[in-house]
């Protein structure tokens, strides 16, 4: 009969069921590289059978760790924070690590009681989470654990972050926009306060230039919403009646394009194609047609800030800037350009 409480099992019971000594069973059960891949597996196999609980406590009375990290961010309600949340959590909890979870909601005493009462617990690090992609204010200073990055760029070099690859995401718009016999490419986006729409627009403008292309006028700056989105693609057509396609900074900005389009009888994509940005589902997927836009992939980058802290806790901290690519998701708003 098997055991029926999992905290009677012992690593002892798990290294004699797999037929190796404590040490490699440890070793096996977190993760180290000596171990070969078949007697990992067999220890695996053998902690599952037994159903073995390590004790937390007593793994990090011996190593000095806590096996818990702090995710400090300042906008939780936010739609870019939460899939960045969930991709570090999954790639935590991979390594049956445990979040602590804190929401400073862009107050900087607020962030500071939160930065003391983590430390205060014990965590073994911190991710920082930004909202918007944007350069901030170091915080490694106050933190005396290793600190990643994630959808913020710190001001200090010396740290490191993971930042959506903005400019990368616009040239696979771009790109597959002019692969698709589009020639006549205006651009409608937010506000020229924020890097990730003039990264966006510089992303656009190298792409056209490659291909021997001119804009079709210059990028038309405004608020990230639909009401700019319908306004800016009237001033654009007005501007620019042969315009072939639209590249938006965000689906926003796509779906209000798409509004003004079918107002005034133009079809999507024979006579105009449109390229949205963010993949916000309820407004791509939604649209009339569904929009082609560009995934920041944010749950991968989430992933990525917590493969490089554990690089850091291990004793190989990173520094510097990575930016994590999106991918383009095609749907029916664009296509081949009709030639008339």
């Amino acid at each position: 009969m098997g055991r029926r409480r999992s905290q009677s099992v012992t690593l002892s019971d798990v290294a004699s069921r797999a037929g190796v000594s404590v040490a490699t069973a440890s070793k096996a059960l977190n993760g180290r590289a000596e171990v070969a891949q078949a007697t990992r597996e067999r220890v695996l196999r053998a902690a599952g059978e037994l159903s073995f609980q390590p004790n937390a406590l007593a793994s990090g009375l011996i190593n000095g760790r806590t096996r818990t990290v702090g995710l400090l961010t300042d906008e939780l309600g936010g739609r870019f924070a939460m899939s960045i949340l969930l991709g570090a959590e999954n790639a935590l909890g991979n390594e049956q690590m445990s979040v602590l979870l804190c929401d400073a909601r862009g107050d900087a005493i607020r962030r500071q009681h939160y930065i003391r009462t983590l430390l205060a617990r014990q965590v073994d690090g911190f991710i920082v989470v930004g909202d918007s992609n944007e350069v901030g204010p170091s915080l490694t200073e106050d933190i005396p654990v290793p600190v990643v990055y994630a959808y913020a760029e710190s001001t200090d070099l010396r740290d490191l972050s993971v930042i959506a690859d903005d400019e990368g995401g616009a040239r696979l718009a771009a790109e597959h926009l002019v692969l698709h016999g589009r020639r006549r490419i205006g651009h409608i986006t937010g506000p020229d306060s924020y890097r990730s729409a003039r990264d966006r627009a510089a992303g656009l403008r190298t792409v056209l230039t490659e291909a021997g292309l001119d804009p079709a006028g210059d990028p038309l700056f405004g608020e990230w919403s639909q009401r700019w989105g319908r306004h800016a693609t009237r001033l654009l057509l007005a501007a620019r009646p042969d315009v072939d396609a639209i590249f938006c900074g965000n689906d926003q900005l796509a779906a209000g394009a798409a509004d003004t389009l079918r107002d005034l009888g133009r079809r999507i994509p024979d006579d105009v194609a449109i390229v949205g940005y963010d993949n916000w589902e309820f407004f791509a997927a939604d649209c009339r047609p569904p929009l082609t836009t560009v995934d920041l992939n944010l749950e991968k980058l989430g992933a990525t800030a917590v493969k490089h802290l554990y690089a850091a806790l291990d004793g190989n901290p990173g520094s510097g800037v990575i930016r994590q690519p999106g991918r383009l998701i095609v749907r029916e708003s664009t296509g081949p350009a009709v030639h008339r």
